[in-house]
């Protein structure tokens, strides 16, 4: 076959594939050339290279991914359990001082408020360190970088490349983070895509609502149940780009060339320091805003139109969650749910500070048993989902304003995830309903 047959053969050939073919006759002739002109001497079988033959295999690649994501997860909940707990220790012990405190209302914005609130906050703090050394540990092997080879085959066939896999991963750690990196993929429909699908991807920000639900409603299964949350938004990011490249953001998908970094062994001193360095982003987020937002949580939890000191039903924050709860009822979400979902538009981690907040004031003897009371495994694990998939956070949405330049697409990607979100919560909460009860 001539090279104006290959060429009309080529054509004949859908995009995807055409690069493909393309792609694979290059290297043909370049490997034609390399013939004539390379005399090749011993092979030198590495360490690295019996690696990738396992890593990289084209079958095992996607496998072993998620085998190594769920040891992480897994490993991130078990590791972190005994330091979650200490710290809670710590902060129960703080409040039987400071609810002693003479002016009632003082006692009760710093026990329930600040304790209540950003203390609670803090006591999942721990997996979200141990999170970011499982990744740091995962980055400096040289591993991350093999998972974007790996997806790179999966990205191509909904039209994206595995460059975008970088940014959907650095969302595990902050969306914010994910939209930026965006602007590293090349072409616009790609850039583009991977801007409205990277905050499906679960920031470090929801993990304290996975590990509070998960350990509260399947404590056995806790660290699968975050990683089986953890999936599923990687399944809906693909799938909402498919969606995206085959209707909307239609262009050509560009091949990813990148070099492998050697293996090597990871120092501790590395490892902890990136962990620290990323850990340290969060607890400056719970000592400001966070902060902020206990003093308005509990300040609309004990304050009413009677004024202060009326029962929480009577509250200000009951009436924007009784006013929203009907929308929710079919979830089995309570009015309280309701309000944690409304201040998580601030900051996901602000769904269990309401909450904290809330049954505080309402004189309910812990968060965990007031969960237990008011909710079934199956509005937990919709509840979970629902905060997985919602609209991200202010900071995200501001994000995708800069980076797109357009607010048709930013109120595109805040609307979008409000109805997957609501569709996936109402279809997992069905079948957990059949299955859980």
């Amino acid at each position: 076959m001539n090279a104006t047959e290959d060429v009309e053969q080529i054509l004949d050939l859908e995009d995807l594939d055409q690069q493909v073919v393309l792609a694979e006759e290059r290297y043909r002739v370049i490997g034609e050339i390399m013939c004539q002109v390379y005399q090749p001497g011993r092979q030198k079988w590495t360490f690295s290279d019996m690696l990738d033959k396992v890593f990289l295999h084209k079958y095992l690649g996607v496998p072993i991914f998620l085998v190594i994501m769920w040891a992480m997860f897994t490993f991130t909940f078990e590791a972190s359990a005994v330091f979650t707990v200490l710290i809670q220790i710590f902060f129960d012990w703080l409040a039987v001082y400071t609810s002693q405190i003479p002016v009632p209302w003082l006692a009760s914005l710093v026990t329930d408020g600040i304790l209540g609130g950003v203390g609670f906050i803090l006591t999942f703090a721990p997996p979200i360190f141990f999170l970011y050394l499982a990744i740091s540990v995962l980055e400096d092997t040289g591993y991350l970088a093999r998972a974007a080879f790996v997806m790179d085959r999966w990205m191509s066939r909904i039209g994206l490349q595995g460059r975008s896999f970088i940014p959907l991963l650095l969302g595990f750690g902050c969306s914010v983070a994910a939209v930026t990196a965006s602007r590293t993929v090349e072409g616009e429909s790609n850039r583009l895509t991977t801007i409205l699908v990277a905050p499906l991807m679960s920031c470090s920000a929801r993990l304290p609502v996975y590990v509070l639900f998960a350990g509260v409603f399947f404590p056995q299964i806790a660290g699968t149940v975050i990683f089986g949350l953890y999936l599923l938004g990687i399944v809906m990011a693909i799938l909402v780009a498919l969606i995206l490249k085959r209707f909307t953001l239609t262009g050509e998908s560009t091949p990813l060339v990148m070099e492998l970094p050697m293996y090597q062994m990871p120092t501790l001193h590395g490892s902890f320091r990136h962990m620290w360095e990323r850990g340290l982003m969060f607890l400056r987020q719970a000592g400001t805003y966070l902060l902020a937002g206990s003093f308005i949580i509990w300040g609309i939890s004990s304050f009413g139109p009677a004024g202060y000191g009326v029962d929480v039903e009577d509250s200000f924050v009951s009436l924007i969650g009784r006013a929203a709860e009907p929308i929710f009822s079919h979830l089995g979400f309570s009015w309280q749910i309701v309000v944690g979902l409304v201040f998580g538009l601030l900051a996901k981690e602000a769904v269990i500070q309401a909450l904290a907040i809330i049954y505080a004031v309402e004189g309910t003897s812990g968060l965990q048993a007031a969960l237990l009371a008011s909710m079934t495994p199956a509005s937990a694990l919709a509840l979970m989902v629902f905060v997985l998939l919602y609209v991200p956070c202010v900071g995200t949405i501001g994000a995708i304003r800069r980076e797109t330049g357009s607010w048709r697409w930013t109120a595109f990607s805040v609307t979008y995830q409000m109805v997957l979100a609501y569709v996936v919560a109402t279809v997992v909460y069905i079948i957990g309903g059949v299955f859980l009860g």
